[in-house]
Parts: structure tokens; C-alpha cells; sequence
């Protein structure tokens, strides 16, 4: 493996395994969803990446990056307006506290 790739992929491990370690450990659903969009933005970086090393001169990797971020920010739109109505209805945005909405 070329060195200067590693040195591309280690932040992007740790951001990944910082983002499903967050999502795991986490109660509160905007802890859970800054832990997503790590492993979002960790699986973008890597198609910088791999698109940077392995197709130097094209640009599919940097193309579908940009679209990925636009999927993400209308993802955390539409996750926070219903972490808002959730909060509004219920009080709290801890994800055990959700079960009262059943009753």
C-alpha cells in the first residue's frame, strides 16, 4: 500500500469508528445523528480518496462525494425536524424516553 494513501485512510478509519462507537454508546438522538453523519462524512472521504489514487484523472469519486454531502444535509434536515416534534410531543430526545409515545 503507498504510504501517502495511508495517510488518507487513518483519519478516515478513526472518523468511522468514532462515528459507530458514538451511535452505539449514545442516548440522545442528536448525539446519534452527529455520529452518523461522521460515518457519512467518513465513507465520503474515502471516495475522494480512492478516486484520487486510482483514477487520478477523472472526477466520478469527487462527483459522487457532492452528491453524497447533498444526500447527508437533506438527511440531517428532515432528522432534525422530527427530533423537534419528537422533543415537542414527548419533552426530551433521548431515544428510551420514545416508548411513551406508544401509550
Amino acid at each position: 500500500m503507498d504510504l501517502n494513501l495511508l495517510w488518507y485512510l487513518v483519519p478516515s478509519v478513526v472518523m468511522f469508528c468514532c462515528g459507530v462507537y458514538g451511535f452505539v454508546t449514545r442516548k440522545n438522538m442528536i448525539a446519534i445523528l452527529v455520529s452518523l453523519e461522521l460515518i457519512l462524512n467518513s465513507a465520503d472521504l474515502n471516495f475522494a480518496i480512492f478516486n484520487r489514487f486510482l483514477f487520478p484523472g477523472s472526477m466520478e469519486g469527487m462527483v459522487f462525494t457532492l452528491f453524497a454531502i447533498a444526500i447527508a444535509a437533506a438527511e440531517t434536515a428532515v432528522a432534525i425536524a422530527i427530533i423537534i416534534n419528537i422533543y415537542r410531543a414527548i419533552g426530551s430526545t433521548e431515544v428510551n424516553e420514545t416508548n411513551s409515545m406508544k401509550h
